[in-house]
């Protein structure tokens, strides 16, 4: 047994393609401890009470009958739990992706449920295929521009966000989205107008309390404990007459296996919407999963998750499901109910299936007011103000990106709140190198090497000779920066100068502008009498400065091994009497 077993690890390995690397879902039930049952089984108990009102509300929004988003909850959960690297996030229809998907809809089947259904399910495949193809190419380094700024900021603001969404639920009100601040000040008028069930919030602010209270006693399943006796208060005490919201009766059927295709539409809206799909749903989860794997200080396979955020779409666009991505509302839900495998996502799917199909009537009495209290209490742990704390303390500039980005989110929403908050974070990148620091060296009595003289101005420098350190790659941004800046070092040395060398240690790149700056500059410095010349040049560096045409131009002579041996060679060749 052991040698069919070291036989196909080998074959693996001589294939290349490692199947326990693609399949995680697979690798985690190997290692799955017996302990986590219980805790995985409430949760995904718990998680139920949730997948169910949004998955129908999400699917209405998107222009679909309410039953196919329950559909897009059940199948995607079971793929993500195969092909997902994530433990604990939860996938399915999302609010994010209500405004794209209707965009397509609305144009070719805004009365036609199976038409839309139909158009909601090829945007899954194509999203599906686009995830999937971006995964096994290895695209998912795009994820690394998320720094632990951006990500708090990204986290607080739909912290922020989800709570404000819940709150007129809490109040038994219907408010009509327009975006955080403007929902708040719709809310407030409401309030001020009487129009508040309070009924209706004396339910969900108990519920709150309660989830709140039980919260430290992990054993006790909070979540579940509140929303059993909210439901209970509502059928035993007839709250309904109140004019507590319920969620009423559940639609009833299953997925079954379908391939979506219509004629008559323009595929290329049915491609483009799918591709918008994807952007955002692979936005959301990669931010997501990178949160929530540094809380369980697990590793992030951000190609993985593109690959399993693929899978489940395909899967949802193919058994009749619409569009996917990770939910920052239900995933938190999860968490907090104790959730220590995709095995709760597993018990999710499983127990929406048995609702639909012997006991559709369960939740209808199940308060609105009560699921907001859930979502606004998992809200609540989102937010994440300590750290800010430190970070603010010891950079804030970078304090102000995770501002920015928790501004862009509550005031635009999550996507263009988070692609500010990139772009800030980028150009922030740029200017550094396109400014980037400096020093002129010189040698310090009693410390080995040479530093800067504006930080040691006790250093010596060599008669003669400019030793020039640049701290970042050069490329087209810093180019003439750096010519200006060699220049002008040359013409404020305190004695004329013979060779100029480049302590090019921290230079790990350059790119054609720069290599055609600098044979101008050598050009420049030749007229001037002054040799250009390099130390500790990288070798990737100098293969391009060979393919540039530079390192013949120069002479191999003009590169050194080290700023020591630099000094050395033009102590010998100068004739300059100094001692290191």
């Amino acid at each position: 047994m052991s040698d069919t077993s070291h036989s196909g690890s080998s074959a693996r390995q001589r294939s290349g393609f490692d199947w326990q690397r693609w399949l995680p879902g697979l690798v985690t039930l190997r290692h799955y401890q017996m302990a986590w049952l219980p805790r995985d089984i409430a949760a995904g108990l718990v998680l139920t009470t949730m997948l169910v009102p949004v998955g129908i509300a999400y699917a209405e929004a998107s222009g679909v009958p309410g039953i196919y988003g329950l559909y897009a909850t059940i199948i995607p959960l079971l793929a993500y739990a195969l092909f997902g690297p994530s433990r604990i996030l939860v996938l399915g229809p999302d609010s994010a992706l209500a405004a794209p998907i209707l965009a397509v809809v609305v144009q070719y089947a805004a009365s036609d449920p199976q038409r839309a259904i139909a158009i909601a399910s090829m945007m899954a495949l194509v999203s599906g295929v686009v995830c999937m193809v971006a995964g096994l190419l290895r695209l998912g380094f795009i994820t690394e521009l998320l720094s632990k700024p951006i990500r708090y900021g990204y986290m607080n603001g739909i912290a922020l966000t989800v709570l404000i969404s819940q709150l007129p639920k809490l109040f038994g009100l219907s408010v009509d989205s327009q975006g955080p601040l403007r929902d708040l000040w719709s809310l407030g008028q409401a309030l001020l107008d009487g129009r508040a069930n309070w009924p209706s919030f004396a339910v969900g602010a108990g519920s709150l309390v309660l989830i709140l209270l039980l919260k430290p006693y992990q054993r006790l399943p909070g979540i579940l404990i509140a929303v059993v006796l909210a439901t209970l208060s509502v059928s035993l005490f007839d709250l309904g007459s109140l004019g507590v919201k319920v969620l009423g009766e559940l639609p009833q059927g299953l997925p079954a296996f379908s391939f979506p295709w219509l004629s008559g539409i323009d595929l290329t809206e049915i491609v483009l919407g799918g591709i918008a799909v994807a952007l955002v749903s692979f936005a959301d989860t990669s931010v997501l999963s990178r949160t929530y794997a540094a809380r369980m200080k697990a590793p992030v396979n951000p190609n993985q998750e593109m690959f399993g955020l693929g899978v489940a779409n395909l899967a949802s666009g193919l058994f009749q499901g619409i569009p996917i991505s990770s939910s920052s509302s239900r995933t938190p839900v999860a968490e907090a109910a104790g959730s220590k495998t995709q095995l709760t996502g597993i018990i999710g799917a499983l127990a929406v299936t048995l609702l639909l199909l012997v006991a559709p009537n369960l939740m209808q009495h199940l308060p609105n007011s009560a699921l907001a209290a859930v979502v606004i209490a998992a809200a609540l742990g989102l937010f994440e103000f300590a750290d800010l704390k430190r970070i603010f303390r010891m950079q804030q500039w970078e304090f102000w990106l995770s501002f920015t980005c928790f501004v862009g989110v509550a005031v635009f929403g999550a996507i263009p709140g988070i692609c500010i908050a990139v772009a800030v974070s980028v150009i922030e990148f740029l200017w550094d190198g396109w400014r980037p620091h400096f020093a002129i060296l010189g040698r310090v009595e009693g410390t080995r090497g040479y530093h800067d003289v504006t930080r040691y101005p006790q250093a010596r420098r060599i008669p003669g000779l400019v030793l020039f350190r640049w701290d970042a790659p050069l490329f087209f941004a810093n180019a003439e920066q750096f010519q200006n800046t060699v220049l002008e070092s040359v013409d404020q040395s305190p004695t004329p100068v013979q060779r100029l060398v480049i302590a090019a240690e921290p230079v790990t790149s350059i790119d054609i502008t720069s290599a055609d700056m600098l044979a101008e500059l050598d050009k420049a410095l030749e007229e001037r009498g002054v040799e250009l010349q390099f130390a500790e040049m990288k070798d990737p560096v100098k293969d391009k400065m060979k393919r540039f045409e530079l390192f013949e131009r120069m002479g191999e002579s003009a590169f050194h091994p080290t700023v020591g041996a630099a000094v050395d060679a033009y102590l010998s060749e100068s004739g300059v009497d100094w001692q290191p």
